[in-house]
């Protein structure tokens, strides 16, 4: 099984929001907020973004888990993936869902795609 998640988001929006600590604490998690810190606003857009596409990959919408369970980290070269924890990560695992992210921004919008695929086609 292979699903496609995309969504995209106003950078401003997204800045507002920011203004809040229950919406950080709502979406982000401790270390993908540690990530974050030193990052501008389009960083926690594309973060934004990529749990929603996530979240349309995984074929729930964001019912039956918290946004602030699904990090998004970056490996050693800088490319993104998903940190999952508690009932996201239970959701992916009964589905037997690997997923590969890619972000993307301009000055004024970012966007993220998601690939959630099986074990099975893996290549």
């Amino acid at each position: 099984m292979i699903r496609n998640g995309i969504d995209i988001v106003d950078i401003k929006r997204i800045e507002r929001s920011l203004k809040s600590e229950s919406f950080k604490a709502r979406v982000y998690g401790a270390d993908e907020l540690k990530e974050l810190e030193s990052k501008r606003y389009e960083s926690y857009a594309g973060a934004f973004c990529a749990k929603e596409a996530f979240a349309k990959a995984l074929g729930t919408g964001v019912r039956g888990f918290s946004l602030c369970e699904v990090q998004v980290l970056h490996d050693e070269y800088g490319a993104p993936y998903f940190a999952l924890s508690g009932k996201a990560q239970k959701i992916a695992n009964e589905k037997g869902l690997e997923f590969s992210l890619s972000i993307a921004h301009t000055d004024t919008v970012a966007t993220a795609s998601v690939i959630a695929y099986g074990k099975e086609d893996r290549i």
